[in-house]
């Protein structure tokens, strides 16, 4: 079985200190995982951050899900 790509996850050390973000956001896996564990809905975050596409916050989702299966590797930006 091929492992998920994760294309709209990046993790760069010079953006929240490295935390797995939505590609060309400060929006971390873990902001939205907290949105959504607090009742918000996806329609709700997307009117909320008009920048974040559907797609990415359901690869958030897969991002999280499969980190917490198994370990996970995205390329870090080198620091600038």
């Amino acid at each position: 079985m091929e492992a998920p790509a994760f294309d709209l996850i990046e993790s760069d050390p010079a953006v929240l200190q490295g935390k797995p973000c939505i590609k060309g956001t400060r929006l971390s896996v873990e902001f939205i995982l907290e949105l959504l564990a607090t009742g918000a809905t996806q329609a709700e975050i997307l009117d909320g951050w008009p920048d974040l596409t559907a797609e990415a916050v359901a690869q958030a989702l897969r991002f999280a899900a499969s980190s917490m299966r198994s370990d996970v590797i995205i390329a870090v930006r080198p620091a600038s």
